[in-house]
């Protein structure tokens, strides 16, 4: 019995993947199938980890995580142990991270300015870096970036998550919206982020992942007023209006399906990252279970 109990057990921990997520609305929303038992995860169990996105960057770096959102940007280091999921990315068209500052900048002002950055493997400081190579980046937390720049310890900063809706009300102005130009400079969106999967799990257990991933997508849609009550809680004050609002910026086409559009945007990511030597030449776009 003890035998049969312990092999029992074993058998029930290899049901439990770990999966990574940032503690902000849009990825509780996506999630929210998952969470509140609303679909059937044939056996399998998810242990939520909410961290920010830089954290489950570096965690996904050292191979931690079974399935985890990550920056475009990371997901160029890691696409040879991560399988890249066809739901749930963060896709902005024609928006983005924005920079921000208490006061306006040239280009060439900018250049020589302390800029606060949300992580170094983050897609929004690659995209900063395609934008204008700036020569100091301090490095912080997405959620404390606006309160460095209106203190004055650093002279602009880029927002991400919620700050993209909320910073005028801070009183900072905006110097570019990193989405926008990237779109006026390729006529693609800026994919930011996107959900993997270790290649370590059993390749069934990665479609089965990657179609729980999309079911509960659809829950969220199909459930929506409660999904974004669920959402409210990671908003850090945003009012239920607002919250909606970001959820449609990044819950959007490309999230339902990254499409042959999302992955060429990804692409061209990758190909204007490798020429400043900031994404490994050997990083390709891979999908593991299509979308339908």
């Amino acid at each position: 019995m003890k035998l049969k109990s312990k092999i029992k057990s074993q058998k029930s921990k290899r049901q439990i993947l770990t999966l990574g997520h940032s503690p902000d609305p849009d990825d509780a929303f996506l999630f929210y199938g998952m969470t509140s038992g609303k679909i059937d995860t044939e056996g399998l169990s998810f242990q939520h980890v909410l961290e920010d996105i830089e954290t489950l960057n570096q965690r996904a770096l050292r191979d931690e995580m079974d399935i985890t959102a990550v920056s475009v940007y990371t997901y160029a280091h890691i696409s040879n142990r991560y399988a890249l999921l066809p739901y749930g990315a963060s896709v902005g068209e024609k928006y983005g991270p924005v920079l921000v500052s208490t006061k306006p900048f040239s280009i060439e002002q900018l250049r020589s300015a302390k800029i606060a950055s949300p992580g170094p493997k983050t897609t929004a400081q690659l995209v900063l870096m395609l934008y204008l190579q700036p020569a100091q980046v301090v490095f912080a937390p997405f959620d404390q970036i606006m309160g460095l720049v209106l203190s004055g310890k650093v002279d602009a900063g880029i927002l991400i998550h919620e700050g993209q809706l909320t910073y005028a009300q801070q009183g900072l102005e905006k110097i570019v919206d990193l989405g926008q130009w990237w779109y006026e400079k390729t006529k693609l969106p800026l994919p930011l982020g996107v959900n993997v999967i270790s290649k370590r799990l059993p390749l069934a257990t990665q479609k089965l992942a990657a179609k729980l991933l999309g079911r509960s997508l659809m829950s969220a849609l199909q459930n929506r007023e409660e999904a974004i009550e669920y959402a409210m809680r990671f908003g850090r004050g945003l009012k239920k209006d607002l919250t909606d609002r970001f959820v449609g910026m990044y819950v959007n086409k490309y999230a339902q399906d990254l499409g042959e559009k999302g992955r060429a945007a990804i692409e061209l990511l990758f190909a204007e990252g490798k020429k400043l030597k900031m994404i490994p030449n050997a990083a390709k776009v891979g999908i593991i279970y299509e979308a339908s």
